[in-house]
C-alpha cells in the first residue's frame, strides 16, 4: 500500500478542484497525468508575452457568486466580454443574434421591425413539428440568419448535414432584441490576467500533492486499482472499461496555430466562419482576450477544425443523442461495480461542461465524498 489517501487521474480543472479541496482537508494525493503538463483542455502558455490557449477559446462566465469567488483565490479576472463575430464569405455579423445582427442582415433598425421579419421568415414552419435540425433553427430563427449564420458552422461543427442532425441539438437559439453583443448573460465574466494554467498550479501547491505528468493509468491500471484506496477517474468512463459495452461518440478538434508579424490579426479574439466552404470552424486570436496586451509587433492565431474522433484521438465534446445517452446510463450502472472508483468531469461524467459546471460538479463530489 502507499501513503496516498486518493489517486486522481487527470489534472485538468474537476481533478485539481478537488485535490485542493482534499488537501484542505488534510489528506494526502497523487495526480497522473497523461500529457507533459498539468491544466488539461484550460491549459494555457505564453508564447512571446502572448497567452495562448491551447486548446482553443476559454472565457469563464458564471452568474454563480460562490463559483466566481472560489476561482478568484487563484487568480485576479479582467473584464473581458465574450463577443464573437460571423464572417460569412467576407460579410460580418454580430453574436449572438442580436438588433446588429438584424440590422446588417435586413437593414431594419427597430426591436419591432426585427421581430416582424423575423416572424415572417418563420412562417414556412408554422403547423409543422421540426423533423430534423434544419427545420428546428428555421422554425426559430427564419430561413436567412439560418442559412448564413447556423447552417455550415453547424456542419462543420457536427461533420453531418443539417437534415441528418436531430432536431433536439438546438432546443433555442438565443435571438436579443437589443444592440448587445455579450455573447453570455451571466453576471461574472473574465479571463485570469495572466492566463489559466497558473490557476491549477496553485491549486495544486501543497505538501500533500503529489504530480507526475506524462503517465498514462491504462499503462498500469490494475495496480492502480490495487495499490489505491479510492481513485477520481476523469478520463472516458468507457475507455476505463474497455469499452466492454460499446464505445460512446465523441467529437474532436484540430488545432493549427501560427505566429504572424501583426500586431492585429483580425481586430476580435474569437471569429467564427459559419460558410460552409471555410473548413475551420474559427479564427482565436489569443491577445485580444487580455486586451491586445503581450507583444505590440506579433500575433498568435488558431484555427479549429472540428474532427470525426476515433481512439487514439483526443475527445472534447461528448455527443449527448438519445443512442449515447442510453450507453452512458448503461456504464454509469456498471461503474457501480467499482467502489473505489468515483467518475467525474466532463469524459468521467459524458456530460458537456462550461468550466463553472466542473468546478460545481468537483464541489459537490468533494462534499460527498469528504464532508458526510
Amino acid at each position: 500500500m502507499n501513503q496516498y489517501s486518493y489517486l486522481v487521474v487527470g489534472a485538468g480543472l474537476f481533478g485539481a478542484t478537488f485535490a485542493y479541496e482534499t488537501a484542505k482537508r488534510g489528506k494526502s494525493v497523487k495526480i497522473i497525468e497523461k500529457e507533459n503538463h498539468i491544466a488539461g483542455h484550460i491549459y494555457t502558455k505564453n508564447i512571446d508575452g502572448i497567452n495562448v490557449h491551447e486548446y482553443g477559446a476559454h472565457i469563464f462566465h458564471t452568474s454563480n457568486k460562490d463559483v466566481w469567488d472560489y476561482i478568484n483565490q487563484f487568480a485576479e479576472f479582467n473584464r473581458y466580454t465574450n463577443s464573437p463575430i460571423a464572417n460569412y464569405k467576407g460579410e460580418i455579423y454580430n453574436m449572438p443574434f442580436n438588433m446588429n445582427t438584424f440590422n446588417k442582415m435586413w437593414g431594419v433598425i427597430t426591436p419591432e421591425e426585427a421581430l416582424a421579419k423575423i416572424n415572417e421568415q418563420r412562417q414556412e414552419m408554422v403547423g409543422k413539428e421540426p423533423r430534423n435540425l434544419e427545420e428546428q433553427a428555421i422554425s426559430l430563427i427564419g430561413r436567412d440568419i439560418y442559412e448564413k449564420l447556423v447552417k455550415g458552422y453547424t456542419e462543420k461543427q457536427w461533420g453531418k448535414k443539417a437534415t441528418e442532425l436531430p432536431a433536439f441539438i438546438i432546443r433555442r437559439l438565443p435571438v436579443r432584441l437589443t444592440y448587445d453583443n455579450n455573447y453570455f448573460n451571466d453576471t461574472y465574466q473574465g479571463i485570469p490576467i495572466g492566463g489559466y494554467t497558473q490557476i491549477i498550479e496553485k491549486m495544486l501547491d501543497s505538501d500533500l500533492i503529489d504530480v507526475e505528468t506524462g503517465v498514462d493509468f491504462f499503462a498500469n491500471k490494475d495496480q492502480y486499482l490495487q495499490d489505491y484506496p479510492k481513485i477520481i477517474f476523469t478520463g472516458m468512463i468507457d475507455q476505463f472499461f474497455n469499452y466492454q459495452l460499446g464505445t460512446l461518440e465523441y467529437r474532436s478538434l484540430r488545432f493549427e496555430t501560427e505566429e504572424v508579424a501583426t500586431a492585429n490579426y483580425q481586430g476580435n479574439a474569437v471569429v467564427n466562419y459559419t460558410d460552409a466552404e471555410t473548413p475551420f470552424t474559427r479564427i482565436i486570436e489569443h491577445k485580444h482576450f487580455e486586451f491586445g496586451s503581450g507583444n505590440d509587433q506579433k500575433s498568435i492565431i488558431t484555427r479549429e477544425y472540428p474532427k470525426t474522433w476515433q481512439k487514439g484521438n483526443e475527445p472534447y465534446y461528448p455527443v449527448n443523442n438519445k443512442v449515447n445517452n442510453g450507453l452512458f446510463a448503461e456504464y454509469k450502472e456498471l461503474a457501480k461495480s467499482e467502489s473505489n472508483v468515483i467518475f467525474g468531469g466532463r469524459l468521467g461524467q459524458y456530460k458537456y461542461y462550461d468550466m463553472h459546471q466542473v468546478i460545481q460538479a468537483a464541489l459537490k463530489t468533494v462534499k460527498q465524498e469528504l464532508d458526510r
